[in-house]
């Protein structure tokens, strides 16, 4: 039986929350995995996007019929402006008939309105993380989750992140195997599961305000497994140990060690996507042994290298979705 999906758009919304989506499901359609898809919205008609393309023909909430799953997509003014009533109603009507819910990025607040998510746990574009988390305080966010699975309740991070939670839709609906030939086809990553962090350090961490601070980091992101203990550090940068360390501190908040360590496990997380061994991902990365490589894995992941490499063969983890 074909799975039908409604994906709920609204003028200015994100493109790629709705064109992702929706290329996944095309291309599982070609695998012989057929879903249907509507593009819903509260009044039905033409929709225009954030970037300008229009969505033609949109069919009216109220006349979507009956839906197995229900995507709200999202734009910058739900958070921004919280969502507006007309929205509102028609998710609340689609959902109630669904049974799993979806959202992609800031889609997130309408669920989260209409108090779907109260007492779950939810995600949403980075960016929009803190205030989905004060303007809503029984829901549990967590922003540094590409998708998660609470229930029939799913939501998914920033724009690009629609795509990784089609793929785990689809391998809940039709395999791993389905959602792998999809994944290459897109040539995307399939190996971005729910819990991967939605930005890396290097991205996460503010440009220093200091020409030191910024040739520095510049040189350990260049060369991880280089010397860059404190001593090191300060001799190459000509300061004193504690004048770095107040550098770090004012700059970007953290210690020279803790930020050398992210960049270290930044550099072991790709290396084991890679294909190396551990005992390679550790020596590469600047980490040095295994059981390093495992004790900071463990601080930072709260799992082991090995668990950390086959979660990647899956989009989510052992959570059911329904």
């Amino acid at each position: 039986m074909t799975h039908r999906i409604a994906l709920l758009v609204f003028d200015g919304v994100t493109l790629l929350d709705v064109s992702g989506p929706l290329e996944v499901l095309h291309q599982a359609g070609r695998l012989g995995h057929p879903y249907t898809c509507a593009l819903v919205s509260p009044r039905g008609g033409d929709v225009t996007t954030s970037s300008g393309p229009v969505l033609a023909g949109t069919t009216a909430a109220a006349d979507a019929g009956p839906v197995d799953t229900l995507v709200v997509a999202g734009a910058d003014h739900l958070a921004d402006q919280g969502p507006q009533e007309e929205l509102l109603a028609a998710a609340d009507a689609l959902a109630a008939q669904t049974a799993r819910v979806a959202s992609v990025c800031s889609g997130a607040f309408v669920l989260a309105a209409l108090g779907l998510l109260d007492d779950r746990r939810a995600t949403t574009h980075w960016r929009h993380a803190r205030t989905l988390a004060r303007r809503h305080p029984r829901v549990h966010v967590e922003p540094d989750a590409l998708h998660i699975h609470d229930g029939r309740y799913i939501t998914s991070a920033g724009i690009s992140a629609g795509i990784d939670l089609m793929l785990a839709l689809v391998e809940h609906d039709h395999g791993p195997d389905t959602a792998r030939d999809i994944a290459r086809e897109l040539v995307v990553f399939m190996q971005r599961p729910g819990g991967q962090s939605q930005f890396s350090t290097a991205l996460a961490t503010p440009p220093a305000r200091s020409d030191l601070l910024r040739t520095l980091t510049a040189s350990v992101l260049a060369d991880p497994t280089a010397d860059h203990s404190l001593p090191a550090m300060a001799a190459s940068a000509a300061v004193s140990t504690r004048h770095l360390t107040r550098l770090f501190q004012t700059d970007l908040h953290t210690t020279p060690a803790r930020w050398v360590e992210r960049v270290r496990l930044d550099r072991a997380q790709q290396l084991l996507l890679d294909g190396h061994s551990i005992t390679s991902a550790a020596h590469h990365s600047g980490l040095g042994s295994d059981e390093t490589l495992r004790r900071v894995f463990a601080r930072h992941l709260g799992i082991t290298p090995t668990e950390y490499r086959k979660r990647f063969t899956t989009t989510h983890d052992q959570a059911p979705l329904s």
